[in-house]
């Protein structure tokens, strides 16, 4: 009987350990070409609450959109062919749980090599995983960032 109830004690633990709820922790950036204005358009999609934590700012607060423009912008660079291009902020905007940020960069007339530093939100959250799909002249390329490998580069 002691038998059968440490089994059943057991299997109740590992069925109520499968409902544990796990915080997950990633940013995803779409990178799409604009060939007619040569132009890099980029959209970042993160948690409202991972990066309120990150910047120390209230997400309800006015300046907090402000406050991420500020924060992706110190923590995502790119490099086109080797050269550093400026960024543009576009917009950003509040959507429950979700922050999306644009922004873009011009003169992109042909990219043989595109390289990107994403530290976004990784220096918060040891767990973080940055994903980054690029969308150039028919080819999909995807680049991943967490701690430790921070940068990446992929050649067209």
């Amino acid at each position: 009987m002691k038998k059968i109830l440490y089994v059943s004690s057991i299997f109740t633990f590992l069925i109520m350990m499968s409902f544990t709820v796990f915080d997950f922790f990633s940013s995803m950036t779409k990178v799409d070409y604009v060939d007619g204005s040569k132009t890099l358009k980029f959209t970042t999609k993160m948690n409202t609450s991972h990066i309120s934590d990150a910047i120390k700012i209230n997400r309800n607060t006015a300046g907090f959109e402000a406050e991420v423009k500020k924060y992706v912008n110190s923590n995502f660079d790119v490099f086109v062919n080797g050269s550093p291009k400026n960024l543009t902020f576009t917009g950003s905007q509040v959507s429950g749980e979700t922050v999306w940020v644009y922004f873009e960069t011009g003169g992109v007339s042909d990219i043989n090599s595109l390289k990107i530093k994403n530290t976004i939100l990784l220096s918060a959250f040891p767990k973080q995983i940055n994903l980054v799909n690029i969308a150039y002249k028919g080819n999909l390329k995807t680049m991943n960032f967490q701690r430790g490998k921070e940068v990446n580069e992929v050649s067209f």
